[in-house]
């Protein structure tokens, strides 16, 4: 069966198509299903179907539209990362031991997008814990990259850039805490936005078998994926919102307009490459192309500033207060054999992977030391928001690299421009925009020489999430954004 009209349409298309009865939600719906259970067998994105519900929900929608209703995402297939809670379905985030365990509720994000309308016809594949840029765990098998079956699709919302990347409906949920919704963006070639810290509410987001009730995870964030720009924001509008649960916490206000609407107004800081983990060529090329182009826009272009904040200094701070956090749910044996390892560190050294050998075993009042320079940075990127509306810079150094699943990925490496470097340190890049909690907007910029996706993320001002979207808006209409995968492109 040949693709339809409607496989690689975004959402805000296709919306305006179920408007117009070009098409009804159940085709878009069979559309969706179709291409799944004709492709996945290869890539293996969507680990949990959900057929049955996903129809039933499309006749309901085309049912409330010729009542007269709307919605924003009224008839619209969507995917969910695995790790969400959706009633009546396993979430095991990976954990070989939790592959019974099956959601007795919702989570708010997917209360929302079944209010809105959505059309949510399964989960999607990630590593597990959610710890890897690679997704892949003993329940559900290994997702490939639809570009190129032998490598990362990028994690841990792997399963949902490539569900998005092959077709399989327009919109996916993901989350993020070092770059797991914009690397499998960027692997893919399609777009996400990591969202300010806080805005969006991550009650259902949990792992098994913990209740699902408010909380706050230092860093992580819950976030939207499309193919298109415009689409974030769709998503984001659905999922974004105070929890009625919280006693207030949570920003109630609602989200600025974007700075500017036009190119030719947004002054943008260009950074391309840096000591403290290199981008290879194929980055670079596309940062420089990109940069050439707003130039020619009109846009305010700067190579340079004293105002960035020092990179080397807050990928250290960075790397501590993760492994902090995330240290603080690993097994008491890989505790005690960080504590072991910490111990033998010495003074003077400064590497990435000492500091987060520090963060895992730091006291409390190291934390507390630290979140102090966390409020000093945030205050250094308030400084630069006052010259600069964005700043453009690499998510990851290179392109989707070849699957590797050997256990300890402190003893991975990758290949950057024929040097290697530690697999781990690609945190940084996430991490400039994860450590002040600031939004950032994952947006492809076409393909590598061997036909693999590049992209770049777009940092914006605190709650100030509408800029980088509007900015990724801008450039996609301009200069295009999403390639469909040649090998799915059918």
């Amino acid at each position: 069966m040949a693709k339809s009209q409607w496989s690689f349409k975004s959402a805000t298309e296709l919306s305006a198509a179920l408007a117009a009865k070009q098409v009804s939600a159940v085709e878009l719906a069979q559309d969706a299903i179709g291409r799944i259970e004709r492709h996945d067998g290869k890539i293996n994105a969507i680990c949990v179907r959900d057929f049955a519900r996903g129809l039933e929900a499309a006749r309901a929608a085309d049912a409330a539209r010729g009542r007269g209703e709307t919605g924003p995402l009224l008839g619209i297939p969507v995917t969910v990362k695995e790790s969400y809670n959706i009633a009546g379905l396993p979430t095991t985030w990976g954990f070989p031991p939790q592959k019974d365990f099956v959601a007795s509720e919702d989570a708010l994000s997917i209360s929302r997008v079944k209010q809105a309308g959505g059309v949510i016809l399964g989960k999607t594949n990630v590593p597990v814990g959610l710890a890897d840029w690679q997704s892949y765990n003993e329940i559900y098998g290994t997702t490939n990259n639809p570009f190129d079956l032998g490598r990362t699709p990028g994690g841990s919302s792997g399963g949902s850039s490539a569900a998005l990347a092959a077709g399989y409906g327009p919109l996916s949920l993901g989350s993020d805490i070092g770059g797991s919704l914009r690397v499998p963006a960027f692997h893919c070639g399609v777009y996400a936005h990591k969202p300010t810290y806080n805005i969006v509410p991550p009650r259902g987001h949990t792992p098994p078998p913990f209740p699902p009730i408010p909380m706050e995870r230092d860093l992580a964030v819950i976030g939207p994926m499309a193919r298109s720009a415009a689409d974030l924001s769709l998503l984001l509008d659905v999922m974004a919102g105070p929890d009625p649960l919280d006693n207030g916490v949570g920003y109630r206000l609602a989200l600025p307009p974007s700075r500017h609407t036009a190119l030719k107004d947004f002054r943008v800081l260009v950074i391309d490459n840096d000591p403290v983990l290199p981008s290879d060529k194929d980055v670079r090329g596309a940062i420089e192309r990109l940069a050439g182009n707003l130039a020619k826009s009109g846009a305010s272009v700067a190579r340079h500033s004293p105002l960035l904040p020092d990179f080397a200094e807050s990928s250290r701070l960075y790397m501590r207060m993760l492994m902090g956090f995330l240290g603080a749910f690993f097994p008491p044996e890989a505790i005690a054999g960080a504590q072991a390892g910490a111990a033998r560190l010495k003074a003077d050294n400064r590497s990435l992977a000492a500091e987060r050998l520090r963060g895992m075993t730091q006291s409390h009042r190291d934390w507390v030391l630290d979140d102090g320079a966390r409020a000093r940075l945030r205050a250094q990127w308030r400084e630069l928001f006052r010259s600069f509306d964005a700043v453009i810079c690499p998510i990851m150094p290179t392109p989707a690299y070849p699957h590797d699943h050997s256990p300890d990925q402190e003893a991975r490496r990758i290949r950057i421009d024929g040097t290697e470097h530690v697999y781990v340190d690609q945190l940084a890049w996430p991490g400039i925009a994860t450590l002040p909690g600031l939004p950032a907007t994952a947006i492809p910029l076409g393909l590598s020489g061997e036909g693999l996706p590049v992209g770049v993320q777009i940092v914006g001002p605190w709650l100030e999430d509408r800029t980088p979207l509007k900015l990724a808006e801008l450039i996609e209409r301009e200069f295009g954004g999403f390639v469909p995968p040649p090998m799915f492109d059918d």
